[in-house]
């Protein structure tokens, strides 16, 4: 069933108060969530590889567990390390052939760490630990079933919506900018675990930054503030190209305090906080699109590490998002458009319960003239969905 239907009210852009945030690059929950989603698109290769098929496994439940560090101005040492817990399913033998799962996973999680984290070492500083058995008869049984898509493994609600508004445009593009190679060559000491809270009141953005300075670029407290200074002002700077607001203030690292030695500072050894200080969890990070939008409407499905061709929670996350931009970008006259996904245990993934757009039009925009264009992005979305699973497989949308 496809529904579609106007909307009242203001865009989100034009409401009195937004507040957006994005958990980064490395911070503790999305570790979690990107290393599991490296390890799905691993597996899913590798049953692609060996069986021609993506099979059973939902790899979405994952905890880092913080370790210990000594640090000091100048460097520090690892005393304790992380422990990454990785669980739930996957399928390791089918048709009397098995599948390494544990060291496919295991080398796809020490490959994205040494990718993108530039002071973890995998084999001194994080220790792994897997949990993975095999599924469910009945859930496993739907990658035997015939037919053109699998069947839905969950019954699961999605959201998206498009575009992003201003103030969730700066605060993506910020931790992006600060985590960019470009940015970590002319400012090593800029650790990688940064979070970002924007606070738009009107045209007046307040942005309040959390990242940690590396142990090893900091030789003094004095050294530390002279080059928080430099870091608030290349944030400062970067937001002056956001023509929205009309003023932009920014606070790092606001916990600090001068004249406290190592307690009065937020210094790092590795780059993150899951050195001593934070542990992580898949789903308490960014939504599928990058964001945690508090003005949006939101699904709580954790999408990272779920199989993409039967698991909805993933697939459908992804997919209303898709729909919601292509509904923009396509049709004339649309503010906003907003695509709720309804699943049901058992049913092809191409025919879902419930697809409804919610439209904010312009005012000479008229229900009637837009439905039809709108009914056929959609199914024309769900008729390609077997070419969109295998493309979110590969990894080629990005879930968190």
């Amino acid at each position: 069933m496809i529904l579609v239907e106007f909307c009242q009210g203001k865009a989100v852009s034009e409401q009195a108060v937004e507040i957006v945030e994005r958990k980064g690059l490395g911070h503790p929950d999305s570790l979690c969530d990107a290393i599991v989603e490296a390890i799905s698109v691993k597996l899913s290769a590798a049953y692609e590889a060996e069986f021609g098929t993506v099979l059973h496994h939902n790899i979405d439940k994952s905890l880092l567990a913080a370790g210990k560090v000594e640090r000091r101005f100048g460097g520090g040492r690892v005393v304790k390390p992380m422990e990454l817990i990785v669980g739930d399913r996957a399928t390791r033998t089918f048709r009397g052939k098995t599948l390494p799962v544990d060291e496919i996973a295991i080398a796809a999680a020490k490959d994205w760490i040494k990718r993108h984290l530039r002071f973890v070492d995998p084999d001194k500083h994080v220790n792994f630990r897997l949990v993975l058995e095999s599924g469910s008869e009945e859930l496993t049984d739907i990658f035997s079933r015939p037919g053109r898509v699998r069947a839905a493994n969950d019954t699961s609600a999605a959201v998206g919506y498009y575009p992003p508004s201003p103030t969730e445009e700066a605060v993506l593009e910020l931790e992006k900018y600060l985590n960019s190679a470009s940015f970590k060559q002319r400012f090593p000491e800029s650790g990688e675990d940064i979070k970002i809270m924007g606070l738009r009141r009107n045209r007046s953005l307040d942005v309040t930054v959390a990242m940690p300075l590396v142990s090893g670029y900091i030789p003094s407290e004095r050294a530390y503030w002279e080059k928080k200074d430099v870091l608030h002002g290349e944030i400062s700077v970067f937001l002056e190209r956001f023509a929205a607001f009309e003023r932009s203030v920014v606070h790092l690292n606001g916990l600090d305090a001068r004249n406290r030695g190592l307690a009065g500072i937020y210094l790092s050894l590795l780059g993150t906080s899951a050195e001593d200080a934070d542990s992580g969890q898949v789903g308490r990070g960014n939504r599928v699109n990058g964001l945690i939008s508090l003005n949006r409407p939101m699904g709580t499905e954790a999408a990272a590490g779920k199989n993409a061709v039967s698991h909805v929670g993933k697939i459908y996350n992804v997919l209303a998002h898709q729909l919601a931009r292509q509904i923009c970008e396509g049709i004339e006259g649309i503010r906003e458009a907003t695509v709720l996904l309804l699943s049901r245990i058992g049913r092809p993934v191409d025919r879902p319960v419930l697809a409804c757009a919610r439209i904010l039009p312009r005012e000479e925009v008229k229900l009637g003239d837009i439905r039809p264009q709108v009914e056929g992005i959609i199914e024309e979305a769900f008729s390609r969905i077997g070419d969109f699973c295998g493309r979110l497989a590969k990894g080629e949308f990005p879930v968190c």
